[in-house]
């Protein structure tokens, strides 16, 4: 992935930071029980976006529900028009919240993909489950 400087958002665009998109991610995914959610800083990393979030579910259907509540609260909140990929199978949910990536997996294929170890810098840090 090329790095280097972000394009700024159109200057028409709503007035919010990445980092309460990614308050409400967190918060949401939360909220519908996911677990093992971690974050990882991509800013000075990645031109893609400034923070990635990685979670499980339980199973296919709850990975497809965390990812459809989640996509509705980014609309609702931001007006972001989350594109989602992968919600049909339910294994491996991409979520493209614009300053925010989120991975929704099955445990199984979380354990697969490990993107964790592929982005997971010192400054990452995992999300304590209540």
């Amino acid at each position: 992935m090329p790095v280097g400087p972000r394009a700024q958002r159109p200057s028409a665009a709503p007035d919010y930071s990445p980092e309460q998109v990614l308050a409400a991610v967190l918060a949401s995914v939360d909220d519908d029980k996911a677990e093992e959610v971690v974050q990882i800083d991509l800013r000075g990393r990645s031109d893609v976006a400034d923070y990635m979030v990685i979670c499980s579910g339980r199973s296919s259907r709850q990975v497809a529900s965390i990812s459809e509540k989640l996509a509705d609260r980014l609309r609702q909140q931001f007006g972001v028009a989350a594109k989602m990929e992968g919600k049909e199978t339910g294994d491996w949910v991409l979520i493209d919240g614009g300053d925010v990536i989120i991975h929704v997996f099955r445990p199984e294929v979380r354990d697969f993909y490990q993107l964790e170890k592929m982005w997971m810098p010192s400054s990452a840090h995992q999300t304590p489950q209540a």
